[in-house]
């Protein structure tokens, strides 16, 4: 049974001490919420991995309370240190090389040399990292491949009785996951767009390399081709709309006589990335429950928060691994 905590201080400490003998919790934060375990334990990790459904080779970010501690495990490295400075807490991941012996779990990083470390900005979180007095890593607290959750249902509706509890700690405030930047080769390289835009990075940074992936060379969660995915098909760009498709608008809506949730009205990418997850997720249900046939995207602009968006869309319309 998956206990429901509340925000308070007295669940926030119950939560930690799941942690801390070895369970798991999904707790919000500014991104989505996250399914959190003691990154030292490796059974600990492992149950993260079960209860999601995630392949191992798609490796964890790890969760720390301050910057000094972050240090203790990865590089410290003059950019990632002034990155830290302006952006933590917050939603930015930075993949740096491990100090060795390392105690973080090798299950965490899929026996990679690097980390994906960050400092989430959402009290709970903190107080959760606090309590439990470990690094936690935490994916999307979500089934391995679906849309991520920005609510506690949203956490209850796809991972009820396979994890040991939940935090409501109320909506998520960013709604994309964070900005991932690989610091660990020589120029800076982008491996998924998220709550941190680009144009805020490259006046610290200088020129950031895009990636690519190959799925087989994965170094950071998020990578996967087919991903944030609802149950119906997803096209985009899509200035019309077939039979039987939903709409995801965004800004004034194309012409529609259906099922449709608009990210946002005034074309507001920050309110677009904030409902992004949940409206994915009420057009697929609904969808399905009416006997619409997919969901056609409206085009949204690839700047700022608009490259995230973009991003998670179109690995939720990639082809789907059977």
């Amino acid at each position: 049974m998956t206990i429901l905590f509340s925000n308070s201080i007295p669940d926030i400490q119950k939560a930690a001490q799941i942690i801390t003998q070895g369970g798991v919790v999904a707790f919000g934060t500014e991104t989505v919420y996250g399914l959190g375990a003691d990154a030292t334990n490796t059974t600990a990790v492992l149950k993260i991995y079960q209860a999601k459904g995630r392949p191992n080779f798609n490796p964890l970010i790890v969760h720390f309370a301050d910057i000094d501690h972050v240090f203790q495990f990865v590089k410290k490295t003059e950019l990632a240190y002034e990155l830290a400075i302006k952006f933590w807490p917050g939603p930015l991941t930075l993949v740096l090389p491990q100090h060795q012996p390392c105690p973080i779990s090798p299950v965490a990083t899929a026996n990679l040399p690097t980390m994906a470390v960050r400092i989430p900005n959402t009290f709970v979180a903190q107080r959760l990292i606090h309590y439990s007095k470990k690094p936690i890593a935490a994916p999307s607290a979500n089934p391995s491949g679906k849309i991520s959750p920005s609510t506690a249902q949203h956490v209850i509706e796809g991972l009820d009785k396979k994890i040991d509890a939940i935090i409501d700690s109320g909506p998520c405030h960013v709604g994309v996951e964070s900005t991932i930047l690989d610091l660990s080769q020589p120029i800076p390289t982008l491996l998924r767009p998220g709550g941190i835009p680009v144009e805020a990075l490259t006046p610290i940074c200088g020129p950031i390399t895009i990636d690519t992936p190959i799925e087989t060379k994965i170094i950071a969660p998020g990578q996967l081709s087919s991903h944030y995915a609802p149950s119906l098909p997803v096209r985009l760009n899509c200035q019309h709309l077939l039979p039987n498709e939903a709409l995801l608008a965004f800004g004034p809506p194309i012409s529609h006589h259906g099922l449709y949730c608009n990210l946002s009205v005034s074309g507001n990418l920050e309110e677009a990335a904030q409902n992004l997850f949940a409206c994915l997720r009420f057009l697929d249900s609904e969808g399905q429950r009416i006997g619409v046939k997919g969901i056609a995207v409206m085009p949204i602009p690839q700047i700022g928060l608009g490259l995230a968006i973009c991003d998670r869309l179109q690995r939720a319309a990639a082809p789907r691994s059977i």
